[in-house]
């Protein structure tokens, strides 16, 4: 590894095997390789991760697989066959943590389940990624973020009144689950190394299904206590009001949120009528939820008089709470974006430059980094990472001749 591409942040040190796969386990060892630690990316070595696939390519390269698989040195490994798995079983003896997302018993079918990893290396945390976790009737179904958003009500609250359930138009409960991965990696790796700590890694248990359920709010408590089922509301909230987006004159679209009642009582001031900020059900916002067609009428009619500049400039000069509705083309070139730098510029060795989404945050001592895209060609790091456990020339070549790395 290059001294450019070297890890550097709050987790150098840390050693993170990623078996897994679209898109959780991978995304949550892309943050951790982000912050500095060294992810050792595993996929087959002949049919090679069916990520590399996903969304749009260019030149035959998977854009998406270019972010996601930053940062992680690549290794073409079967654990399917036993000399696989025991390199596997070598290589997670040098790890802190280990990713995977495969169906409950996997592993173990290969003879490196938890009890066999936690034997050989009584430190390594094991973060499981499932549809809907290593236990329970579902635990054999196969699960993906789909089926999370349909199961946690989010699609049965998402849409308009009079049309259908609607699912979101990326991963979003991959998304949700891969953020929480590494929270719960992060919870696991205190509990082994805090002074006191038990000096021992865990099993931890992730399923796709309860991280958007919790994101999804309170509908299954406002059930079990009130009897009462969140209704399909469009752009609107059923907590607070006005909340929606709104057509400006020139033809685009802004979002609204005035879930602080000081911003709604500013915004009814600049659309005109400040006579509704003296109303008694205008001091919470569950009743001006309930006057919600009243409120959104107010502010759409204004904001169709105008356009898109003259309420941003408007809404910014009355301290209140409004955006632009955004594609990717706005993204990249909105000023506070730029500024933060959050849409950094990567050298990709196959594309050359390109944009891709920075670090998830910033950190003043110990800042994170993108250092590398995700490589084309399979098992690049091979070689590099299976010298370091050992393992000689020769035999690296009998393995690659069976298949069993690449």
């Amino acid at each position: 590894m290059t001294a450019e591409h070297a890890p550097s942040g709050p987790l150098r040190g840390l050693r993170v095997v990623d078996l897994s796969t679209v898109l959780a386990g991978p995304l949550a060892c892309q943050v951790l390789g982000d912050y500095g630690a060294e992810v050792v990316k595993v996929e087959h070595p002949q049919r090679g991760d069916s990520f590399r696939t996903h969304g749009r390519a260019k030149d035959g390269h998977g854009l998406w697989w270019k972010q996601v698989s930053r940062n992680k040195r690549h290794v073409g490994l079967y654990l399917g066959d036993p000399d696989g798995a025991e390199l596997f079983l070598r290589l997670a003896a040098t790890a802190d943590v280990v990713v995977e997302n495969f169906r409950p018993g996997t592993l173990e079918k290969w003879g490196v389940g938890w009890d066999v990893l936690h034997q050989r290396n009584p430190r390594l945390v094991l973060a499981r990624v499932t549809g809907f976790g290593q236990e329970g009737p579902y635990r054999d179904r196969p699960g993906f973020g789909t089926l999370a958003e349909a199961m946690s009500g989010f699609a049965a609250v998402t849409g308009q009144p009079d049309g259908p359930p609607t699912l979101p138009a990326m991963g979003l409960a991959d998304s949700i689950a891969g953020i929480t991965v590494v929270g719960a990696v992060m919870m696991a790796l205190w509990h082994r190394d805090r002074p006191g700590g038990s000096g021992e890694g865990q099993e931890l248990d992730v399923s796709l299904l309860e991280p958007i359920m919790c994101a999804v709010g309170p509908g299954p408590m406002v059930y079990d206590q009130l009897g009462e089922l969140q209704p399909r509301t469009g752009n609107r909230s059923v907590a607070n009001a006005p909340r929606n987006t709104y057509r400006t004159a020139d033809g685009h679209w802004v979002a609204l949120s005035t879930s602080a009642t000081p911003i709604a009582e500013r915004v009814l001031r600049l659309v005109g009528h400040p006579e509704v900020v003296d109303q008694d059900w205008f001091s919470s916002a569950r009743g001006r939820a309930e006057h919600a067609d009243l409120l959104d009428g107010y502010v759409a009619d204004w904001v169709a008089a105008r356009s898109r500049a003259e309420v941003m400039e408007a809404f910014e000069l009355a301290d209140a709470a409004v955006a632009p509705v955004y594609t990717a083309a706005d993204v990249l070139a909105d000023p506070q974006v730029q500024a933060l730098d959050m849409v950094t510029t990567v050298d990709d060795p196959d594309l050359g430059a390109m944009k891709m989404q920075n670090v998830l945050f910033r950190m003043s001592a110990t800042p994170g980094s993108v250092r590398s895209t995700g490589p084309s060609v399979i098992g690049t790091d091979t070689d590099a990472v299976l010298d370091e456990l050992g393992v000689d020339p020769d035999r690296r070549a009998a393995l690659r001749e069976r298949g069993v790395i690449a």
